[in-house]
């Protein structure tokens, strides 16, 4: 019997700026993956998944998190290159991940070395086994997608600063946009098959664009007026170091790869300014007005349309199709453990990081 169809990225409603992160760290897997904070059932697990069946033949790989260190990043057969001379590795859930998406859900609870180890190959492509002086290295390039509920606790500062990308989610709390997610929900699980059938001229629409983003994406460069905002958005937020600003120009152009430019602008940086500093933004730092947020999605090659509000107000707007948590777990999440260490308040469109 075969497996039930994942449920289509383009079928997800109400969370424009999730679709928008986890498509840009598609086109641009160096940003460094993207950081998912939100309640339960809000199609973190969902949209994760979904992603993956836009890239080519690509896996989707799930770590659970009892995994070890060797079982992420592999390990070494030292006896056998002893005894014959050849190096025999025995891959890991990174080298499975290769050219897809490897999802980690409550990256929170995780230790500090997994979760640097994993940031390390998101940002280099390259995973590097090393054992009793003996090392191996492989291609490990991937779209990493990490969730968290912040009841349940936080990530250090030097860890949520190596997300590149952070996309705050909740609930929605407009009833017609409830009661689309859950008619959209139960039309699916009535009939994933059909359901997919029925967004499949739309899905290789994204995936063909997807494509064309990434092929794009070499030929694009910054004007000294695109670094300029950057520096100036970056500095504003009082961000320590410069990964923010190179996580901002990277993520500029691949918006600008998704939109079909020719040239990278400032609407660009502005475009997608939130989810490349919001973590990283210094407390004392002032809070940023509210910018019209671009449905990038939805356009290809042409004016973007504007979803009117604020950030956190477009990440609750409702839009076609469908939303879910988890299609294969129910709705996916562990039973929560509040551990009210930072406030969920911080969590809300820009965290604050401590002074």
């Amino acid at each position: 019997m075969s497996a039930a169809p994942s449920f289509p990225f383009t079928a997800l409603v109400g969370q424009p700026r999730l679709q928008l992160a986890l498509l840009l760290a598609a086109i641009d897997p160096t940003l460094g993956g993207v950081l998912v904070s939100g309640p339960r059932g809000t199609a973190k697990s969902t949209a994760a998944r979904a992603l993956a069946q836009l890239l080519p033949d690509a896996p989707f790989v799930t770590l659970p998190l009892s995994a070890t260190l060797e079982q992420v990043v592999g390990t070494l057969d030292v006896e056998g290159a002893l005894r014959d001379g050849s190096v025999r590795l025995a891959p890991g859930l990174l080298a499975r991940a290769h050219g897809g998406v490897l999802y980690v859900d409550e990256v929170n609870l995780l230790s500090d070395a997994l979760v640097d180890a994993m940031l390390d190959v998101a940002a280099s492509g390259v995973n590097i086994v090393e054992r009793d002086g003996v090392s191996h290295r492989h291609a490990a390039r991937f779209v990493l997608v990490g969730t968290m509920n912040p009841e349940e606790g936080e990530l250090r500062p030097q860890l949520l600063d190596r997300f590149g990308l952070f996309v705050a989610l909740d609930n929605p709390s407009d009833p017609s946009a409830r009661a689309a997610i859950v008619r959209a929900r139960l039309a699916y699980e009535a009939d994933p098959a059909a359901f997919a059938r029925q967004h499949a001229d739309q899905q290789a629409t994204w995936r063909q664009r997807l494509q064309r983003a990434r092929a794009l994406l070499p030929a694009l460069s910054w004007s000294d007026e695109v670094f300029q905002v950057a520096a100036t958005l970056a500095h504003r937020a009082q961000v320590d170091g410069v990964r923010g600003d190179l996580v901002l120009l990277k993520a500029s152009r691949a918006h600008a790869a998704w939109l079909g430019r020719e040239c990278i602008t400032p609407e660009d940086v502005h475009a997608v300014a939130d989810m490349a500093l919001a973590h990283r933004r210094s407390a004392s730092s002032p809070a940023p007005a509210p910018q019209p947020v671009t449905n990038a999605a939805r356009v290809w090659g042409g004016a973007p349309e504007a979803v009117t509000g604020s950030v956190g107000d477009a990440a609750r707007a409702s839009e076609e199709g469908a939303v879910a948590a988890d299609g294969h777990d129910g709705w996916g999440a562990l039973p929560p453990q509040p551990v009210d260490m930072m406030g969920s308040a911080a969590w809300k469109g820009w965290p604050r990081k401590k002074a």
